[in-house]
């Protein structure tokens, strides 16, 4: 498991990146304060999210932001990203490892005590938990697992690999982000409320003010 930060994990995505440009709203939310991005792109042509992908890769780097793809394995290594995302339902680990060799970051997405079971931890860097809360930036008819099922999945996870690093996904704000952290979160993976703010870059220095605070609270400093 490679150290990655996870307290403000930004998703970007064309289609809900509202009036902004995205490889700028990139640059933005890292200057804001993100500690990861992933750009995340279901209907765009490949080459042009490669393109995307190279040119939100140069932003982030004087940040030392690790760019992270959804799904895409072919377009994190054609880009040089520095790895991927997975859900249940995309490319198997063992498969997006044995492609992107044993630098790369990869998480996957668990919503369920049995996928906490299963889950191929040594092979993962990272689990993203949720969704949960409700959100509009994914179309799932998944009732939201709430706080309770975080911190179960939290409990299942690092049952099994103790510290084991994870962030809670899915309708997060800075009004309700501390009660992610509280339930076990070393992060937040955030979509909506960075992308749609008004001046994104303000949005990400709030919500990573609320994270860090959350987690010096738990942690007693």
């Amino acid at each position: 498991m490679k150290p990655i930060d996870l307290r403000l994990y930004a998703l970007i995505d064309p289609e809900h990146a509202g009036h902004h440009d995205i490889v700028e709203l990139a640059g933005l939310l890292a200057e804001g304060g993100a500690t990861c991005v992933q750009l995340r792109d279901k209907r765009g042509a490949t080459r042009l999210m490669v393109d995307r992908a190279r040119r939100i890769k140069s932003l982030l780097e004087p940040f030392e932001v690790p760019l992270l793809i959804n799904d895409r394995v072919d377009v994190a290594l054609a880009s040089g990203a520095d790895g991927v995302h997975v859900g249940q339902d995309d490319m198997a680990v063992d498969d997006a490892r044995r492609f992107l060799g044993s630098e790369a970051i990869i998480g996957l997405s668990i919503r369920t005590a049995a996928q906490a079971a299963a889950a191929p931890l040594d092979m993962l860097d990272y689990v993203g938990v949720g969704g949960v809360f409700a959100t509009s930036s994914k179309e799932t008819s998944a009732s939201p697992i709430g706080v309770a099922g975080l911190s179960g999945i939290a409990d299942i996870v690092r049952g099994r690999v103790p510290q084991f690093l994870l962030c809670g996904i899915a309708g997060i704000t800075a009004e309700n982000a501390q009660r992610v952290i509280a339930a076990g979160a070393d992060g937040v993976a955030v979509i909506s409320a960075l992308s749609l703010a008004a001046d994104p870059r303000c949005a990400a220095r709030r919500m990573r003010a609320v994270v860090d605070a959350a987690l010096g609270q738990r942690n007693g400093r």
